[in-house]
Order: C-alpha cells, then sequence, then structure tokens
C-alpha cells in the first residue's frame, strides 16, 4: 500500500469533497442523503469546518485527493464540546485498500490537541464493511436506533459507535 498525507482543506477542495461524496450515495451505505448534493450547498458547512476545533482534511495519495475526514460537533450544547462526530469518505477508487484503519488512527492522534476526548461514528447496521473497520480501530457499539432512516422505502437503523481519546499531554 502507498503512503497517504493529510492536509487541511481549503476552499478549492471543496469541488472534489463534494464528488467523493456524492460517488457514496447510490449505495445506500454510508449517507442518508438521496440525491447528489452541490457545491453551493455544502458551502457553509465547509466554513464552518476550522483547523483549530473541527478540521476538515483532504487525503491525498501522490498529490490527488483520495478522499476526506472531517470533525463535527456531536451537539450544539456545551457540556458536549469535548465530544465530535467523526466522517470518512474515500473515493470509490481506494475503497477496501486498508487506508481506513491508518484515517481513523490519525483522527485519535490528532483529536486531543482540538479538545477532542471523545470521538462518536454514526454507521447505519447494513454498513458491515464500516462497523467492522471501527470496531478494529477499537471503537464500540454505544447506542442503536432501529429504522430511523428510510432509503428508497427501506427502513435502516443507525448504530452508534464511541471510542475514547487518551490524552497524552
Amino acid at each position: 500500500m502507498t503512503s497517504i498525507d493529510f492536509r487541511i482543506a481549503v476552499p478549492e477542495d471543496l469541488e472534489e469533497i463534494v464528488r467523493i461524496y456524492n460517488s457514496t450515495i447510490p449505495s445506500r451505505l454510508v449517507t442518508a442523503d438521496l440525491t447528489p448534493v452541490s457545491v453551493e450547498s455544502r458551502r457553509e458547512w465547509f466554513n464552518r469546518h476550522t483547523p483549530y476545533n473541527r478540521p476538515l482534511w483532504v487525503i491525498e495519495e501522490g498529490g490527488k485527493i483520495i478522499g476526506w475526514i472531517g470533525f463535527q460537533p456531536f451537539h450544539s450544547r456545551i457540556a458536549y464540546d469535548s465530544t465530535a462526530e467523526i466522517s470518512v469518505y474515500l473515493d470509490e477508487s481506494v475503497r477496501g485498500r486498508g487506508f481506513g484503519r491508518k484515517i481513523l488512527d490519525f483522527a485519535h492522534q490528532t483529536a486531543p490537541g482540538l479538545g477532542i476526548e471523545t470521538i462518536i461514528g454514526l454507521i447505519f447496521e447494513h454498513n458491515t464493511p464500516s462497523i467492522r473497520l471501527f470496531e478494529k480501530a477499537g471503537y464500540e457499539e454505544w447506542g442503536f436506533l432501529p429504522g430511523v432512516a428510510n432509503l428508497d422505502g427501506v427502513r435502516r437503523g443507525l448504530k452508534y459507535f464511541g471510542r475514547k481519546v487518551k490524552n497524552e499531554k
């Protein structure tokens, strides 16, 4: 496997971030969006990510963007500030190549410097590859919401996976 690099996303990356995100929609495995999103519709979301609080990184292999990872607030109330939801999206061409574990390890190592003590991942119950990935990376299932998503007439449950982050300062 070749190495991958992480860098903070810049506005010029948004088109590629959206392209990768939209590529996951048809599978009905990763996101609750049912139709493609536009670059313009994601601009405000992009701008809410800051390098010092809830970053958004692009993942590059050989200088080409192959994915992205981001931390989002878990909840708007202040008591939840040390908990972040993680999102990981990879281009179709690199899925299944073992990058997922490296990406989750990067997130775990980076989280303490951002004041994050707990990372939460929301995964559809039928997304077996992501569930396996998160479990292998030390995440545990912390909750389950049965049938909360309607994906083309099929009710799907959502699992919450969590992992505490050790602050090694």
